[in-house]
């Protein structure tokens, strides 16, 4: 009998850009995010607290398209949301509660990158006691 498959971690992530050295300065200079290495003119790879984050280049037109949300997880969305605003970045929907658990509230704001993909910050902030 077969082993059942289990796939539970993900390795990378891949995101569609048209122009390499502008998406890499937004991930790099904008977002703080550590440039790992260029393969020059189709990718580039950054570290995302130990997720792989590839900008690609599609090099065929089934490639092509926006990319999934991508949600950046932070302790304080109002200080991470200013600092984007100040940095010049497309804000879509500032900071806003999605939903009220029994211990916190999950919040979430969106932005896009320089390439038009959909970003997001999400924090689970402590709910207020009573």
């Amino acid at each position: 009998m077969a082993k059942p498959l289990q796939l539970s971690c993900i390795g990378q992530i891949s995101v569609t850009v048209h122009e390499l050295g502008r998406a890499v300065a937004f991930y790099r200079d904008t977002l703080g995010m550590r440039l790992l290495f260029e393969v020059p003119p189709k990718m580039a790879f950054f570290d995302c607290g130990g997720l792989r984050l590839m900008l690609a280049v599609p090099e065929e037109p089934e490639f092509d398209h926006p990319s999934s949300i991508l949600y950046y997880k932070v302790d304080d969305i109002q200080e991470v949301w200013e600092g984007l605003s100040e940095a010049g970045v497309d804000l879509r929907r500032p900071p806003h509660m999605l939903a009220r658990m029994k211990d916190h509230e999950l919040w979430m704001a969106f932005f896009r990158d320089s390439e038009g993909n959909m970003l997001a910050l999400m924090s689970e902030v402590r709910a207020p006691q009573p």
